[in-house]
């Protein structure tokens, strides 16, 4: 699967998620400074899956037009201590997501915090 992180998602993450899938970052493609909709509308033509932590793309984009999955990462912090424990929720959506469709990953209510 190929998966796009958007600049708001620690690249820290990518050497997770390598392995069953391709993982780029926005920042790395040169994408970082593209609003919401360039993004989705970059990443359908490359990419099935772009993780954020931006919790407002849903309400800024439409999502089945942009024909791209969208994963929404929502945790306390977006650094790595926080985003980390989210990934065994992300590697078991990743199969099941479809273009058009957006989840929310979101850390437990009594998690510990780093």
């Amino acid at each position: 699967m190929q998966i796009l992180f958007d600049e708001s998602v620690t690249w820290a993450l990518r050497p997770i998620l390598l392995g069953e899938h391709e993982v780029a970052t926005a920042k790395y493609l040169g994408w970082d400074s593209k609003s919401n909709g360039e993004l989705m509308t970059l990443a359908r033509d490359k990419f099935d899956v772009l993780i954020t932590a931006d919790q407002s793309i849903p309400y800024q984009q439409n999502i089945t037009e942009a024909d791209v999955a969208v994963v929404v990462l929502v945790a306390r912090r977006n650094s790595f201590e926080y985003l980390a424990p989210l990934v065994p929720q992300i590697l078991e959506a990743l199969p099941n997501l479809k273009r058009g469709e957006i989840i929310r990953i979101e850390a437990g209510q009594n998690e510990e915090s780093p």
